[in-house]
């Protein structure tokens, strides 16, 4: 349904933009972004590559096991469901590190692998656990601590201080987790109660 609706956007603005004779200014923005979306794409490819690597070593040096054995309490708390010790902890971990680091795009694989996981532990195939839900709504708030993807794009946009934003990156995504969890929570006791 979104793409017809774009479709129909860009071409009634195509239309319009004829009727007013202003194709001219249409063509040089198409360009214009086309050529500010190549250009900020390679500004941010040594950035993601340094987060990623970053965590590829985090992960083979058992370092994100650690911060699992470090984060287990809270893991516990916060997905009660999922088994002591079980893989999709280890793949919460590294989903969550991943956003705490700000890594975005970088994230994204690492949260799939770790739906995947909690999908194997899963009970109905048809629809989302309760650890499933919890691990999207924290996913959805973005708690981050160093916003590396925000700072690069701020650089690369020739900010004279990119990383300023940095205390109220962490505030504004602290009151979004929390938020997330406490609805969370409270949507996990009226389910239970009605079930």
């Amino acid at each position: 349904m979104i793409n017809i609706l774009w479709f129909i956007f860009i071409i009634s603005g195509l239309i319009i933009a004829a009727g007013n004779g202003s194709m001219e200014q249409i063509s040089q923005a198409i360009f214009k972004a086309i050529s500010d979306s190549v250009n900020l794409s390679i500004s941010l490819l040594g950035p993601m590559a340094f987060w990623m690597g970053i965590m590829s070593i985090a992960e083979k040096s058992k370092l994100t096991e650690l911060i699992g054995r470090l984060l287990r309490p809270i893991l516990k708390y916060i997905f009660p469901d999922i088994p002591t010790e079980d893989p999709a902890s280890g793949a919460i971990v590294m989903n969550l590190t991943a956003n705490i680091l700000g890594l975005g795009n970088s994230a994204t694989p690492l949260g799939i692998k770790a739906m995947k996981e909690l999908q194997r532990l899963n009970n109905y195939s048809n629809r989302a656990s309760f650890a499933m839900c919890t691990l999207l709504a924290i996913n959805t708030a973005g708690l981050t601590l160093i916003p590396s993807t925000l700072i690069s794009l701020r650089a690369a946009s020739g900010s004279k201080e990119p990383s300023i934003i940095l205390i109220t990156t962490i505030f504004a995504t602290l009151v979004s987790t929390i938020t997330a969890l406490l609805f969370d929570k409270f949507f996990r006791i009226v389910s239970e109660n009605k079930s």
